[in-house]
């Protein structure tokens, strides 16, 4: 009888820790990634901080140790990229920015955008389409890299 209750009792035991791990480990897998309205809503929010030219919404988006990357520029850490997003506010006005799409998968994301902005010591205004590949980490951008171009002929939004 104390066999029979012994090993009954670890078949239950062995039944409840798997019963536990299957439970826990995918609700904790299902968390590690970031839900793609979470996703798309940090995408405009960082758009709408650019159009604002507004360096210290755009540098909360970021981890504190994220980084921003655009041709022949990288900028790691928030303090970072509030300071040169602050030198880009002072250099150029009247940005706007088209979201074209957005392609999301577990938690990384590449966006498509059309991009305007003006620089205000000639005037010029300058466009291009933009491609971004966005990396996310803990409800913030880890990393967001920008591939533009600014030779063909930008298709301006309708």
């Amino acid at each position: 009888m104390k066999k029979f209750l012994h090993s009954s009792l670890l078949k239950w035991l062995g039944l409840g820790i798997i019963f536990f791990f299957i439970t826990f480990s995918t609700a904790a897998f299902a968390n590690q990634y970031m839900k793609h309205e979470d996703i798309r809503n940090l995408i405009e929010k960082a758009r709408d901080a650019w159009v604002a030219r507004d360096a210290n919404a755009l540098a909360q988006l970021f981890t504190p140790d994220g980084e921003l990357i655009v041709p022949g520029q990288r900028w790691q850490g928030q303090t970072r990229i509030r300071s040169e997003v602050t030198r880009f506010a002072q250099q150029y006005s009247d940005v706007k920015i088209d979201i074209r799409r957005i392609m999301i998968e577990d938690n990384q994301a590449a966006v498509e955008w059309y991009y305007e902005d003006t620089e205000k010591a000639t005037g010029l205004r300058n466009q291009a389409d933009d491609a971004i590949i966005v990396d996310f980490s803990n409800g913030r951008i880890r990393r967001w890299r920008e591939y533009f171009d600014t030779k063909t002929p930008a298709s301006k939004p309708t």
